[in-house]
């Protein structure tokens, strides 16, 4: 039983050190460059245009690469080492732009620094996921484990969203971020040395890229999956980039008091992602799941609404159990996903359907990069020089009308997924031990 707790508490506790940087780098990225640095609002847009269709290549090529990785390290282990240092440098580097660079050259510095840092971040982020249906193996310790990492997660989103605002008035962004990587980076290297992967056997073939290829795109479930995560992502990903702009132009209070908003999500979703897991394992995964993504699109409306610091927090507490409930049920449902292939094709590739799950999730992307422009066309919010008449506005639309689409959306695409009656990954614990 300790052995299970304590295999638990290494792998959980790497959701941790992945969260601390890219929550850095995709929460204040906007509100860095943009309001403080002068880059407009269309250039930040083209930036996460240009950035998705780059992860959108990589992130299969990564997958594949670590399903065929043979050492005596393991498959995953070699990635995480090597990976983890370069994260942590690349956020720096965003982070602490030169002084002297303005217009094209700061567009381009972020540009570079942001794709390599959010690259670095699938190379992590695909190997770490493609452990998680292999060393838990059925329903039950998933759920326990995986309520366990997003608690962690939602530790280091205190820490890395909801605190930053204070850390940064006291440091500076370029500290804060040798900081974050530091310690995220630390947690990583943590989780790749403790983690026990499963001994690959002399004849278990590698997978082919081609065959790999073709199976994910006639996978009905992987689309209807990755395109109800890509929506919901891009929702989470404007709240996190919104919020700051909301604290600033449309409640007009001091930008620290964003982090009351912050703590208001991320302090509600720690005590519910207890619930959440309780309700996966007393009823169907999949009625949870939707109920989850209905839920936190709800959770827009009142915010929508809110008019000072205090309506603001109750209504930001509504986001955070509907996000509680997705984190805790999303993975679940890749790694059914993943369990179904294996059967089928009787082929270990967690690490490319991750990483193509993790493109997916990428191509939020797009519908980010839209809503910066929108924010342009609509309201005439060019960049913190020049936010145009109407920025609390722009910046009401930006974290609510916006993302209650993408979430209405989301939903709607959850109805499609259905998994075979008989799947039951608890029966595999019978012949299989999470030790």
């Amino acid at each position: 039983m300790k052995s299970e707790k304590l295999k638990s508490f290494n792998y959980a506790i790497g959701m941790f050190g992945t969260s601390i940087p890219i929550n850095l780098l995709k929460t204040y990225a906007a509100i860095f460059y943009v309001d403080r640095l002068g880059l407009k609002t269309t250039q930040f847009a083209l930036i996460l245009f240009i950035y998705t269709f780059i992860d959108v290549l990589d992130n299969p090529v990564y997958g594949f690469l670590s399903d065929r990785t043979r050492t005596k390290w393991g498959r995953r282990r070699p990635w995480l080492i090597i990976g983890t240092p370069l994260l942590v440098l690349g956020l720096i580097a965003f982070y602490s732009p030169p002084e002297f660079l303005a217009g094209q050259s700061l567009l381009a510095y972020a540009m570079l620094f942001y794709i390599l840092t959010g690259t670095l971040d699938s190379v992590i982020n695909a190997n770490y996921g493609a452990l998680f249906p292999e060393l838990f193996t059925n329903d039950a310790s998933r759920a326990k484990t995986n309520a366990m990492r997003q608690a962690f997660q939602l530790v280091a989103m205190i820490i890395s969203i909801a605190l930053t605002p204070i850390v940064t008035n006291a440091i500076g962004f370029s500290t804060t971020a040798i900081f974050y990587g530091i310690l995220g980076g630390v947690v990583i290297i943590h989780m790749a040395l403790t983690a026990r992967e499963k001994e690959i056997e002399p004849d278990e073939s590698k997978p082919k890229l081609w065959d790999s290829i073709k199976t994910i795109v006639t996978n009905r479930n992987f689309w209807i999956a990755g395109f109800t995560n890509a929506f919901y992502s891009a929702a989470m990903s404007l709240v996190l980039a919104g919020l700051p702009f909301f604290v600033k132009y449309t409640l007009q209070i001091p930008d620290a008091q964003s982090t009351f908003l912050f703590a208001s999500v991320l302090l509600i979703a720690i005590a519910c992602v207890v619930l959440w897991a309780w309700l996966v394992r007393k009823h169907q995964l999949l009625p949870v799941w939707r109920i989850a993504l209905g839920a936190l699109a709800i959770a827009f409306i009142p915010l929508y609404f809110a008019h000072n610091l205090v309506t603001a927090i109750a209504a930001s507490a509504l986001v955070g159990f509907g996000f509680a409930g997705v984190i805790t049920t999303m993975d679940l449902i890749g790694a059914r996903i993943m369990d179904e292939d294996t059967r089928k094709y009787n082929v270990r590739r967690e690490g490319i359907y991750s990483n193509a799950l993790g493109f997916m999730n990428r191509l939020s992307g797009l519908f980010t990069s839209l809503a910066f422009l929108l924010i342009f066309h609509l309201f005439g919010f060019e960049s913190g020089d020049n936010p145009g008449s109407q920025p609390g506005t722009a910046a009401r639309f930006l974290l609510t009308i916006f993302p209650l689409v993408l979430m209405v959306i989301s939903l709607g695409f959850s109805f499609f997924l259905k998994f075979k009656q008989n799947h039951d990954t608890n029966i595999e614990a019978k012949n299989t031990s999470d030790d």
